[in-house]
């Protein structure tokens, strides 16, 4: 425990920081976490660009406050919007899944009805 008054302030307002700078580096973490997930669920470009803009500001706001280094908040944002890109192109390339399925089905009523 701290002996001096100085010292005692200094703790009172190192607790307090850390608070702050938790609540600071926890809602960076679920903004990321929301782009992540709307990422790999259902990469609708409207609901990732909305989730991405918001992970972008809490980073930034995590890095001005100097919760995270500045040089990290860029690599965090660079790797979201390089993954959410690739997706999006991988979305974009790949055919529907339930095409098939559907031909098939075409086929089978056609064929019944011949």
């Amino acid at each position: 425990m701290p002996h001096t008054k100085s010292a005692k302030k200094r703790l009172r307002q190192n607790i307090k920081r850390n608070i702050l700078n938790r609540q600071v580096r926890s809602k960076m973490k679920t903004a990321v976490q929301k782009v992540q997930d709307a990422i790999t669920e259902n990469p609708v470009k409207e609901k990732c660009q909305e989730a991405l803009s918001e992970a972008f500001k809490r980073i930034d706001k995590a890095a001005k406050k100097h919760v995270i280094h500045w040089n990290a908040a860029a690599r965090k944002k660079s790797r979201l919007a390089r993954k959410l890109s690739k997706q999006m192109k991988n979305a974009v390339q790949a055919p529907p899944q339930a095409a098939p399925a559907a031909l098939k089905e075409a086929e089978k009523k056609e064929g019944e009805k011949s």
